[in-house]
């Protein structure tokens, strides 16, 4: 693994556009959509749809989409839930049997991708360009190549063994017999016909005709029960966001059955601690993160849900009561012994942020879920299918629990923070279950603590999993043993903890300040 926690890097800055994403190709799509006359939504979808060719293992059209927007630097706030759903056919009492989830290369865990749907709808609705001018880069990465970068080498080796199960994903995704490296060029001609068929019919490309088609004759030869009508109706929503206040700013999520909701919470109970009296990389701060965290993922396994199926109590867990009773279950002088363990599942998504001139701002994430999905592959043109599914319970009794029709609980989570009225920070951090911590860990680091986005990023990461610790390499000495005398078992992540992008508005001097995380490959570019 690579040494990530080097002395990070200065802040991007602009007075006119800027975008921050994990690769440099798609920030750098996303700012000539902007100097040609584009709108951040339309920039948003360009450098999505270039990450969907050239980050394979963490984001594709065979995946989800989550968006978050102010327009127009105003407190209209426009929020898309671009999610799918299970197969309208799924034998729900034949898969909740118990406890668990659905194995991850399994049909039943491909739920019908939402992310064409969701990024045509928004630049129809919001946008200033054609989706077929906005899907020219990604088109000709796909088709001509490009260089894989080191951290996508690094994801896609470990991955090899999962793509080998399936013969159109090692045929397409190893075509020198092994996973592609850093600097090696890679095609996937399949994935460009596949995106000209959306660039020449927009969202029936997609989920009409041979596209179509094709997966779903794919899924049913392995036993799923997907249909083409499945993917003619397959359509998002405009949701209302959640929200609390932190410190007076309005931090806004997408609602379950995403688990944004989890991140407001963690706020919420830490709004009650003096944070900016502790030192930002102390023992004390990263332990009552952690604390805040379980208790915040305890009502998130318990409660996050299709809310179209089951009730779900938004106005009880976002009060301030209720986050205060909370409070009160955190020791400052050890770790809590009376808590679940979270359950936690992988993840691997692209996360980005674009600002216009206009000071239209899109929080954007995209998502096949585990690396690579599902591994199932579709024969003919190459699109990897998310296995979103296995985030269902499959206790028949949960909230949660799988059932045809129905959208399961969703990691992915794009964030917004409005302060005086007005957008302020436009962030987002990947990462699975981490998406949580990570947004509260970012956005208390620029708030209470005074720094900048890429000082936020830069910040070394926690993470309590499955009983354990995760603490990364940066962590001072001195607070790892403070975390391990109030009782954590501390651990070292085999992997980087998420990744992240942040722009931040400067609305004084109308700059614009971004940073790009460095567990990544991307940056933050403006002009």
């Amino acid at each position: 693994m690579r040494d990530f926690q080097l002395p990070g890097r200065s802040p991007a800055m602009a007075m006119n556009g800027m975008a921050a994403t994990h690769n440099p190709h798609a920030a750098r799509v996303a700012i000539e959509v902007l100097q040609s006359g584009g709108a951040a939504i339309d920039a948003a979808v360009a450098a999505a749809a270039v990450l969907a060719v050239v980050e394979p293992q963490q984001t594709g059209i065979g995946g989800d989409c989550f968006v978050i927007m102010a327009k127009n630097g105003t407190d209209q706030i426009v929020a898309y839930n671009g999610s799918g759903r299970a197969p309208s056919r799924l034998p729900a009492d034949e898969l909740a049997v118990g406890h668990g989830q659905l194995e991850d290369s399994s049909p039943h865990a491909v739920t019908i991708p939402g992310a064409i749907d969701a990024w045509t709808r928004l630049v129809a609705d919001h946008g200033r360009k054609e989706i077929g001018e906005l899907l020219a880069p990604a088109i000709a990465f796909a088709r001509d190549g490009f260089p894989v970068h080191p951290r996508v080498a690094e994801d896609w080796a470990l991955e090899e063994p999962r793509l080998r199960r399936d013969p159109n994903a090692t045929r397409v995704f190893l075509p020198r017999g092994r996973a592609a490296r850093a600097g090696e060029v890679f095609r996937n001609p399949g994935l460009a016909d596949a995106l000209s068929l959306v660039a020449a019919k927009g969202r029936d490309g997609f989920y009409k005709g041979p596209v179509a088609q094709d997966i779903v004759s794919y899924l049913r030869g392995l036993g799923g029960h997907h249909t083409i009508e499945d993917f003619e109706i397959a359509a998002g929503e405009y949701v209302e966001p959640v929200r609390t206040d932190y410190r007076g700013m309005e931090v806004c999520q997408i609602p379950p059955n995403n688990q944004g909701i989890t991140a407001l919470l963690m706020l919420n109970i830490l709004e009650g601690f003096d944070l900016a009296a502790l030192e930002p990389m102390s023992a004390e701060r990263l332990h009552l993160e952690i604390e805040a965290g379980r208790l915040a993922y305890r009502d998130r396994d318990a409660f996050v849900c299709d809310t179209r199926h089951a009730a779900f109590p938004v106005n009880e867990i976002l009060s301030k009561d209720y986050a205060a009773r909370l409070r009160n279950e955190i020791r400052r002088d050890r770790v809590a012994d009376h808590l679940p363990p979270p359950l936690m599942r992988k993840s691997d998504t692209v996360y980005l942020t674009v600002v216009d001139r206009d000071r239209n701002c899109v929080s954007f994430i995209n998502s096949v879920y585990w690396g690579f999905g599902s591994t199932r592959v579709a024969p003919t043109y190459g699109i990897t299918l998310q296995n979103r599914g296995m985030g269902f319970s499959l206790d028949p009794a949960h909230p949660n629990a799988i059932g045809p029709g129905k959208r399961p609980l969703h990691t992915i989570m794009p964030g917004l923070a409005m302060k005086d009225g007005r957008p302020f920070l436009c962030y987002g951090v990947m990462g699975g279950d981490y998406q949580p911590f990570g947004h509260t860990h970012v956005l208390t680091g620029v708030v209470d603590f005074g720094l900048d986005p890429q000082e936020a990023i830069d910040q070394p990461r926690v993470f309590h999993s499955l009983g354990e610790t995760q603490v990364e390499r940066g962590v001072p000495v001195d607070t790892v043993e403070g975390l391990r005398k109030l009782g954590h078992r501390i651990v070292q992540p085999i992997e980087p903890l998420g990744g992240g992008q942040m722009i931040k508005i400067d609305w004084s001097e109308g700059v614009l300040i971004g940073g790009s995380d460095p567990r990544m490959d991307g940056c933050a570019l403006g002009y």
